[in-house]
């Protein structure tokens, strides 16, 4: 593969009926990283998915995928790529070993067997390896979904929404795989819902909305978009209001309040700000205080700061 991008699409379209699903979608994912593909729900993540995947065919546009084309050369795609969907696709009828190495022999794996209980070793699955998948908890059939994917060692892999549903402890053992694939030289596009994840494991994010991709970055570059968060926590809510005005005449921004907690927030883009200055500024007007902090916003704030922006550019 010459390009540095194991992804990469420009304009692709996808209408079912009268609704564009995908509406030019550009997308660059770097050999080797992991991509993550936040929006919300109805933004077009899953078509996007299966359009790259060679499950849907694009209206328009066109992509490389792992160094071929997306149109011309399905197969050749097709062969060098892994998919996890948001549904388990093991058999439950058949024990873990089965499963994985049913999909070694339909994949024409060397040592089909061998293969298989690497895999269900590398993903905690040794213990359950003769129980039927069907008994398996939801956490246990994702990671063995994750490990039938991974049979051929793909170069691009696939991941929509993995982690939905799963508890912490299984969300955790999934991102570790996903560091582990990384560090071996696999692509990830991982769509996900969970801000947290992309925190967590992304290299790079791209929001989706409406079918194209709003924004790209880095975790710490969609949290730079927005500034530094303020907050502080006032001692009697009657003073709510007073912090609030002071946070106004600071930041230029409309501040939020959380009344159980007695805090009012608001968001600025002044790097001149400083802790001191901020309760120099509300010991004057009289704010009794608990606590004040300036600190990064989080990826979900970003994110709704962002959709929020994009929403009333529409408008």
């Amino acid at each position: 593969m010459t390009s540095t991008y194991a992804v990469l699409s420009e304009g692709l379209k996808k209408k079912f009926g009268k609704v564009q699903a995908v509406r030019g979608l550009d997308l660059a994912v770097a050999q080797g990283t992991v991509c993550g593909v936040l929006g919300p729900n109805g933004a077009g993540k899953t078509t996007a998915v299966r359009l790259l995947t060679t499950l849907l065919r694009p209206d328009e546009g066109s992509a490389r995928v792992a160094g071929h084309d997306l149109v011309r050369e399905p197969a050749a795609v097709r062969r060098r790529i892994g998919v996890t969907g948001q549904y388990a696709s093991v058999d439950g009828d058949l024990t873990g070993r089965e499963n994985l190495r049913l999909f070694a022999r339909l994949h024409r794996v060397r040592a089909p067997g061998r293969r298989a209980d690497e895999l269900l070793d590398r993903f905690g699955l040794a213990e359950a390896a003769d129980r039927p998948a069907s008994g398996y908890s939801g956490g246990m059939r994702r990671r063995l979904d994750l490990a039938a994917s991974l049979i051929r060692r793909p170069d691009v892999l696939f991941l929509d929404e993995p982690t939905t549903g799963l508890d912490p402890s299984s969300r955790n053992l999934i991102w570790d795989a996903v560091r582990e694939l990384t560090a071996d030289g696999t692509t990830v596009l991982l769509t996900t819902q969970y801000l947290e994840e992309a925190d967590q494991i992304a290299d790079d994010i791209a929001l989706v909305d409406r079918g194209r991709v709003a924004h790209t970055g880095s975790p710490a570059q969609f949290k730079a978009v927005i500034g530094t968060y303020v907050e502080v926590i006032v001692a009697d809510a009657d003073v709510m209001g007073r912090a609030a005005d002071v946070l106004d005449q600071l930041t230029g921004a409309e501040p939020s309040f959380d009344h159980e907690r007695r805090a009012v927030g608001a968001v600025t883009r002044d790097r001149t700000l400083t802790l001191p200055r901020l309760v120099r500024e509300l010991d004057a007007a009289g704010v009794p205080l608990l606590d004040a902090n300036l600190r990064p916003p989080t990826l979900d704030e970003a994110f709704l700061r962002l959709t929020e922006d994009d929403k009333e550019r529409a408008a």
